[in-house]
């Protein structure tokens, strides 16, 4: 049985070129021209992921929360956990987008996938995504959106880091965009009135160094992905500093289409819900910085769906 590891065309350089961007000053606007002109992706590419494989074929899309080559070795090892616990082959597609992963459960190209908890309230809302599993990450079920600056910088306030250079992560992120849109609009601000300029990174990990590095004055990134950065990277901590925090929200989801196959949504439920039973999955598990997976009925998004609703069309 075959596993495969699958990057969507560009993910890698996207991020990149967003950086350069950014370097040369060139960029702002709406976030939608961004994505068109940096994150185009080839029919060709897309329809080669929807066939890799057999029939049997589980794909597992990953929203590009850490960059490519972030996320690649902290995935496989649940590829090949998967493989065992379903008796099918796996493939893991790392998007470039939160709004390409969707997509990819939307038409199903990707069987299940992990994706952000404003891509969730999104798809729900687009076309009844279903969540089938919440890690739990250091005994909870949610997270925070952190606003950090390069650790010398005086802010100590939102307002404090107007009219500087800014990095959100990905249009759709809710800690990388939708609660920084949502704060500035609690001051009646858009990002365009208040930052000098700004730029997408299209992960967490990136707007983290662009900041640990000088390349921007500010980011909202997701706590969970900046204390992992921490704790690996001691140095993230002393070249920045967490300027506030949001309230907590409903952790990133595993989702499915509504419409799959009633059987194969068992077992997925039953093998991420008992990966935490055994010897094997608890590896993995540990390997992902994950305590273990339940279920999302007590998971609540409806603060992300609050603050969509009340930033509609910023």
């Amino acid at each position: 049985m075959r596993f495969y590891v699958i990057f969507l065309a560009g993910g890698l350089l996207a991020g990149v070129a967003a950086l350069v961007v950014f370097f040369f000053g060139i960029y702002g606007g709406t976030p939608a021209a961004d994505a068109e002109l940096t994150l185009s992706i080839s029919s060709p590419r897309i329809e080669k992921v929807s066939k890799a494989g057999s029939d049997e074929t589980v794909r597992l899309a990953v929203a590009a929360v850490l960059s490519p080559t972030e996320a690649q070795h902290q995935y496989v090892a649940l590829g090949e956990y998967l493989e065992k616990e379903l008796n099918r082959p796996v493939v893991i597609i790392h998007g470039k987008t939160y709004a390409e992963t969707n997509e990819l459960v939307r038409t199903g190209g990707a069987t299940l996938a992990l994706v952000c908890s404003g891509a969730f309230v999104e798809g729900e809302r687009d076309f009844g995504m279903e969540a089938i599993a919440v890690p739990v990450v250091n005994g909870k079920t949610t997270y925070r959106s952190f606003l950090i600056v390069p650790a010398s910088d005086p802010a100590t306030s939102w307002e404090e880091v107007r009219d500087y250079s800014f990095a959100f992560t990905d249009p759709m992120s809710n800690s990388g965009r939708l609660v920084p849109v949502y704060m500035l609009s609690t001051m009646d601000e858009s990002p365009e009135s208040f930052f000098k300029d700004f730029v997408f990174t299209y992960s967490h990990d990136k707007s983290i160094r662009a900041v640990a590095e000088g390349l921007v004055g500010a980011a909202s990134v997701d706590s969970l992905v900046y204390e992992a950065m921490v704790k690996d990277d001691p140095s993230i901590a002393e070249r920045t500093r967490i300027v506030w925090k949001s309230p907590e929200y409903g952790i990133n989801p595993l989702v499915v289409h509504p419409e799959i196959e009633a059987a194969l949504k068992i077992a997925l439920e039953r093998a991420f819900l008992n990966m935490d039973a055994g010897y094997e999955g608890q590896v993995v598990l540990d390997h992902l910085g994950i305590d273990s997976f339940e279920s999302p009925s007590e998971t609540d998004y409806s603060e992300i769906a609050l603050m969509i609703d009340a930033t509609a069309g910023r």
